[in-house]
């Protein structure tokens, strides 16, 4: 038997790229999955493919949204035991051509900063400590990329959020666990001429550091990334944050 077996999980974004490997994943062990996301359609083909599993339609930007997945995932599981905020997208900004809006803006921290700390600040207050709650960030959270610089300061705030929450559970049966991964080929980086790494690759690294009680799953180019930081802070931000 898995030691996921039974676990109830949830995944916000949950219907494509590391979202959806990441439900698969969990799929494969014999956990419970539920997923989110805001579109019918991907919602009706997740389903369609996975009747297994709980799909949800929710923006999780929406408190009252996010209160109404955690009571569904509570009718139809009875509880929860692991949280993977994963919902998030990647928008490229230059302050120096065309200065974004505030309303632009907004969105976009909602998305990437916000909602994550406020869906599990819900869960752990309807749910009390879950087995496992997951942030996935990106490289970016330690390196701010030229091209995204508001992406880099979302995640990089979604880093230190999971650092002291991590502390604050500290010596307790919850684990808090970061994904940092590099580059992902999915849809949205077809554009991108950087080396890629598989969904599944990401979903594999999270589960095994799981297992292992790791508070950081590295995968690709950020397996070197914190040891390249404090050798070569500047050599390293230069490289990394040019893309």
């Amino acid at each position: 038997m898995s030691e996921f077996s039974g676990k109830r999980v949830l995944i916000t974004g949950g219907t494509s790229g590391i979202g959806l490997a990441l439900a698969d994943a969990f799929r494969a062990v014999d956990a419970r999955v539920a997923v989110c996301a805001r579109s019918d359609d991907a919602l009706r083909e997740f389903s369609s493919a996975r009747p297994d599993a709980l799909a949800i339609k929710a923006d999780v930007t929406d408190t009252a949204a996010q209160a109404r997945m955690l009571d569904q995932i509570g009718d139809a599981f009875g509880g929860l035991d692991i949280l993977v905020n994963n919902a998030g997208g990647l928008v490229e900004r230059d302050f120096v051509a065309a200065p974004p809006g505030p309303a632009a803006l907004e969105d976009e921290f909602a998305l990437n900063f916000v909602a994550p700390i406020q869906l599990t600040a819900a869960a752990l207050a309807l749910y009390g400590p879950l087995s496992a709650i997951i942030f996935v960030t990106s490289g970016f959270a330690l390196v701010s990329p030229k091209r995204a610089p508001t992406y880099g300061a979302a995640k990089a705030g979604l880093h230190g959020f999971a650092e002291g929450l991590r502390r604050q559970f500290d010596g307790s049966a919850t684990q808090v666990l970061e994904v940092l991964p590099p580059t992902v080929d999915t849809p949205a980086t077809t554009h991108s001429a950087a080396r890629k790494v598989a969904p599944e690759a990401v979903a594999a690294a999270t589960l095994e550091a799981l297992r292992r009680k790791r508070p950081l799953a590295l995968m690709g180019a950020t397996r070197a990334l914190p040891m390249m930081l404090r050798i070569a802070p500047s050599f390293t931000g230069r490289i990394a944050g040019r893309s």
